[in-house]
């Protein structure tokens, strides 16, 4: 065999030193994608407490303004003053209501998912103290 023709390969493997300094930077990376992962899931709880009951609480209000609106144009202008008082009172009802039912669904979300994001913030910033 010719000179030309030969493979030659050398193979090293990093020193103890080297593998430990290549391990500790490694892990530094690995706790920052732990890390952002813990905190995108605590930005998703907060958001699943925060998001259902604003929506529901705000949809109830608008049907309530809606409705409300609808009762004063039978009075106003359709002349129809009965019915037209009642869904105005139903209306109102529904508008009264709106906020305590946004209160309520945000309490019961507290309750459900409170513990999860307290252990959740207390595990991240014990971390970030590190």
């Amino acid at each position: 065999m010719s000179k030309e023709n030969r493979f030659d390969y050398t193979y090293s493997a990093p020193t103890e030193n080297e593998r430990r300094e290549i391990e500790s930077i490694k892990k530094q990376y690995e706790q920052v994608q732990e890390k952002e992962d813990k905190l995108e899931k605590l930005r998703k709880l907060n958001k699943r407490v925060i998001q259902p009951p604003m929506i529901i609480g705000s949809a109830t209000g608008v049907v309530g303004v809606l409705v409300f609106g609808l009762g004063m144009a039978m009075v106003f202008e359709w002349g129809i003053i009965v019915w037209g008082v009642m869904v105005g009172i139903i209306g109102a009802a529904f508008m009264a209501v709106a906020y305590p039912v946004y209160c309520v669904i945000l309490k019961r979300n507290k309750k459900r998912y409170g513990k999860q994001i307290v252990d959740l913030s207390n595990e991240l910033l014990n971390k970030i103290e590190k």
